[in-house]
């Protein structure tokens, strides 16, 4: 059975990057969000539908000078872990 959610990320705050980077940075999150959906299932947090007003993804290093495709990636771990709580 394929599932269809629609997730909408009104406001992603990040300390510490270039606003340069903010596009690269979302697009990282949306594929590597949807990867993590599809392998790893949809969180119980959503399986209901509803809204989540508030969500503390908590906090990760990057390297200095990393790839917004690499922090994207992290961003998106941090936030499908958030959904897993």
């Amino acid at each position: 059975m394929v599932r269809r959610i629609e997730l909408n990320i009104e406001e992603l705050v990040l300390h510490g990057f270039s606003p340069g980077d903010r596009y690269g940075i979302g697009e990282a999150v949306e594929h590597e969000l949807t990867r993590l959906l599809g392998d790893r299932g949809v969180p119980q947090s959503l399986v209901q539908g509803g809204e989540i007003a508030n969500m503390d993804g908590g906090a990760f290093e990057v390297a200095q000078g990393s790839r917004a495709q690499v922090v994207g990636a992290q961003v998106a771990k941090a936030v499908y872990g958030g959904l897993r709580q």
